[in-house]
């Protein structure tokens, strides 16, 4: 696998829109945008965090 194929994106919290985590994803593989439940230190709870559009 090539490393071309993954880029780094940012994960924004859909409840206060802090951005928190830096992560990557294989842009081939998966295209949809990225969805994960984290914890939000401004919201001080877990929270559904998005791929922040660029």
């Amino acid at each position: 696998m090539a490393k071309e194929d993954r880029i780094s994106l940012t994960l924004k919290c859909t409840e206060c829109g802090e951005e928190n985590y830096l992560t990557s994803k294989n842009k081939k593989k998966h295209t949809e945008r990225l969805e994960l439940k984290k914890y939000c230190p401004r919201c001080k709870k877990a929270t559904l965090h998005r791929e922040k559009k660029k």
